[in-house]
This record gives structure tokens, sequence and C-alpha cells, in this order.
């Protein structure tokens, strides 16, 4: 029994021994390396640089009041169309004490005057209708007459528009009405009823009562790198990509260039505007924030392959193509656009080549 036991355990470890040995050789051995392979692909390549901006009117106005008062109405309210001449809103004018007081002062001397003239004038008619005076005399003081006439006329209508801003005689409002100076749509009305507003002038740019743009004439404004401006000029294509419109792209075609740049977070970027061309009934709001593509080069329909599967050797480029089952050989060919994924194959290749991709995977069997 003892010598059974002692053969079954001697016969347990040369197992586990032939086991450990047969375990560890394997463990031993090297996988076989299993390279993949693509074949060259007929694609479009395009290769282009990104510019960032905003999609903006062509065309927008501030329009300012002509005097300084205060809002007694608004007509309109933001996104509004209005046409040329359209009114926005009505001012109320708060005039100056000083300028009131002296064109009161100045109607009052223009009534007197007036007075005595019109006195004058009658006198002299009678003594010219009777021959005492002569009729040149008898002129001088019609003449007299009609101009202090015509003066307090002036100094009524100055008061009036230092006091309501309307000439009354005219029947024209347009210092206190505010109206739009183009037609479009209104981008912003800042202000409310009851808000103080100042005139334009020359110290001062005035109150913005509203912001009108047309809407339908945008350009894209953005900013392009020191790096790529060279590489660009007017009259390219952009694909315009709008953050807010999601799976759509615009055209557009660069206009212009900033001659000169300007240092932003260390970089040097140059502006540009690019005409943005909109679809029937599309609609797009000003502001919106986007990226173009501005195409440097295109090249449709050629045959490409992915660049990661190019050697080099001094200035010449080759690929490893695949001749039987994982054996390859070396074939040196030509290149020409790239957009940095894919590259144009001008010769050396064709559809049915295997390429061997420079990426080591382990497999148990080849493919």
């Amino acid at each position: 029994m003892k010598k059974i036991l002692k053969i079954s355990v001697l016969v347990i470890v040369l197992a586990i021994f032939a086991i450990t040995i047969v375990y560890l050789y394997r463990k031993s051995q090297e996988k076989p390396v299993v390279y993949k392979t693509e074949k060259p692909f007929v694609t479009n390549i395009i290769k282009k640089t990104v510019a960032t901006g905003s999609v903006i009117p062509r065309k927008e106005i501030e329009i300012k009041p002509q005097v300084s008062g205060i809002v007694e109405e608004i007509f309109v309210e933001a996104g509004n169309q209005v046409r040329q001449g359209d009114v926005i809103a009505r001012i109320r004018i708060i005039p100056d004490l000083i300028n009131l007081n002296n064109a009161e002062a100045r109607l009052e001397r223009a009534k007197i005057a007036f007075d005595d003239a019109r006195l004058h004038s009658e006198r002299q008619g009678k003594l010219y209708s009777q021959g005492v005076i002569s009729a040149v005399e008898n002129q001088q003081a019609q003449v007299t007459f009609k101009n202090a006439r015509q003066e307090v006329d002036a100094a009524e209508t100055n008061l009036e528009l230092i006091r309501e801003g309307v000439n009354k005689k005219s029947g024209k409002t347009t210092n206190t009405l505010i109206r739009s100076t183009i037609a479009g749509m209104l981008l912003d009305v800042p202000i409310k009823v009851g808000n103080s507003v100042i005139e334009t002038n020359n110290f001062n740019a005035g109150t913005t009562i509203a912001t009108v743009a047309d809407v339908t004439d945008m350009i894209f404004q953005g900013k392009v790198d020191e790096t790529e401006v060279g590489k660009i000029s007017p009259g390219m294509n952009l694909l315009l990509v709008i953050g807010a419109i999601e799976n759509d792209t615009f055209q557009a075609t660069l206009q212009y260039i900033s001659p000169k740049g300007v240092l932003e977070n260390g970089a040097v970027q140059f502006d540009i505007k690019a005409d943005v061309k909109l679809k029937d009934d599309q609609f797009i709001r000003a502001g919106y924030s986007a990226n173009a593509d501005i195409v440097l080069d295109r090249k449709n329909n050629v045959l490409a392959l992915k660049e990661a599967a190019l050697l080099f050797e001094g200035d010449s480029t080759y690929v490893e193509v695949e001749t039987t089952p994982q054996n390859f050989e070396k074939r040196f060919i030509k290149t020409g656009l790239s957009d940095g994924i894919n590259i144009q194959i001008l010769s050396g290749l064709t559809k049915d080549d295997k390429i061997k991709v420079q990426q080591l995977t382990g497999s148990a069997t080849p493919k």
C-alpha cells in the first residue's frame, strides 16, 4: 500500500514538473508579429487653414438723436423690420435755460422793433400820399417794416425750436422724432421710456437710440495667424461652420485681408472679411461665432494614402508593399497634396497594392 502511494506521489510530481516545463517553453517563444495592411483609395484632398471669428451684418448703423432730451415714446422693439424714414422714438426736449432766456429776449426785442417800424411806415405812407415826402423815403420805411416783421417770425421760430424742437410753421418734426436712416432689422433698442439722451455733435458721439442692420447681407469677420496669412489671398473660397447651426456649412468668398497685424496673446493676428452666401429664406442672427476653413488647394478624385504609412529615407519617400502574406518590399513613391491625414499618390502605387501600416499588433495567426 505504501509502495503504491509513493508511486502515485512521484507520478504527480513528475506530471507537475512536465507541465511547468511545457508552460515555460511556450512562454519563452515569441509570438508571431502580424502587420496590418491598407490599400490606397480614391478621395478628395483639401488643404486648408482655419480662421475663427463671427458672422455680422455688412451694414450696421447706430441711430443717434440730433437733440438732447428725455425719451417720451418708443414705437418699435428689437427684431422689428423697419424702412428708411420709419419713426423709432420720440424725444421731449428739455431746453437749456440760458438759450431759452436769450430766445425770449430776442423775440421781445423783435416785437418792439416791429411795432416801431409799423408806426413809422404808417406815418410815412400818409405823408407820401399828401405829397410831403418822396417815394424813396416812403420805400425805405416800408422795407424797414418788412424786415422787422421777418425778424419777429425768425425769433418766434427760434423760440419754438428751443422749447419743442419743432418748427410749427413748416410742420416738420425731424428733431424730436428719431427716424431710421436705413432699411433693415432692429438688432437692439437699448433705451427705455424716460431715459435721458444726449445729442450727437462735434464733441460727443451721442446716445444710441437703436441699432439697425441689413441681416440679408452678412459677412464673416475673423482673424488669421501670421504664419498662415501669406498663404491666402482675396477671392479664395471659405467653408463656414456656424456653431449655433449644426450639421450645416455655408459658402463664403474672402474679400479683405488687413495690411496690419495686431498682437494678441503673444501672436500676431490679421483681420479678414468674407462675403457669406446665405441660403434661400435662411435667417442667421448677427454675432454667431463661426470657424472658416480657407481652402488653400484642392484635388478631387485622386489616389491617396494615409500619411501614417509613409517612411522616409533622405529626401525620398517610400512605403512597404506586401508581396506575399506578411512579406514586404520597399517601394519608393511620389506624393502630392496633403491635408495632414491623407496624402495624394502621384506614382508608385495602384489601388490594389497592400501597404504595411507602421503599427505592430500581436496575433496567434497571420492575416
